[in-house]
């Protein structure tokens, strides 16, 4: 009985939409309405606000990181606390406040994965650079990066439960960006910094 109250604040902690909110603080468009049309960091800075962008970046890397963090202050154990983690990050893909839909969950993810262990996120982080370095190209990091994740988290974590949220999370983020694969193929994706008047 405890588990379902954790995991339905978890949820409602993720449906928090920080790209909304930091949006209108800054008194931008909704940016469901320009570029990808996706409430996430990424396209808030094609807006041009960099603090807009830092703010979504940090408020739903945050929300993420929290619903782990408070489940192992209330001394669950840590398949339960990624459960939490779990749930925070389907709020922010299917959030409650826009209706069930959301963003796609990178920044969400990466949040859930520093509650988990610190070196997974690192991990992620890294490749995350690494593939927007080189490629500048959002989608493809955040492809790299859901890959490479559960791999992280079996050789550092061993094979515990915990994995399987670690391949949940992946294979969400995944198919969130089926359509920028299509893009990835097809040459019209957008890069990063790209902007769209907002």
């Amino acid at each position: 009985m405890t588990l379902l109250p954790l995991l339905l604040a978890g949820y409602l902690l993720g449906s928090i939409p920080f790209a909304i909110v930091s949006s209108r603080l800054f008194g931008l468009a909704d940016p469901r309405k320009y570029g990808s049309g996706n409430p996430g960091a990424t396209n808030v800075l094609r807006s041009g606000n960099k603090s807009a962008a830092l703010m979504t970046l940090v408020g739903d890397c945050a929300k993420g990181w929290l619903a782990v963090w408070a489940a192992q202050r209330m001394g669950f154990e840590p398949t339960i606390a990624a459960l939490a983690g779990l749930a925070a990050f389907l709020g922010h893909v299917f959030s409650v406040f826009l209706r069930f839909n959301g963003g796609k969950g990178v920044a969400t993810a990466l949040g859930v994965l520093a509650g988990i262990s610190g070196w997974i996120a690192l991990t992620a982080l890294l490749v995350w650079l690494a593939v927007a370095f080189t490629t500048r190209y959002s989608s493809a990091a955040a492809l790299a990066a859901a890959v490479a994740t559960p791999i992280a988290g079996y050789l550092i974590l061993g094979p515990t439960p915990t994995i399987t949220v670690l391949l949940l999370i992946a294979g969400i983020l995944i198919w969130r960006h089926s359509a920028n694969i299509r893009k990835l193929l097809d040459g019209t994706e957008s890069k990063i910094g790209s902007r769209k008047k907002a």
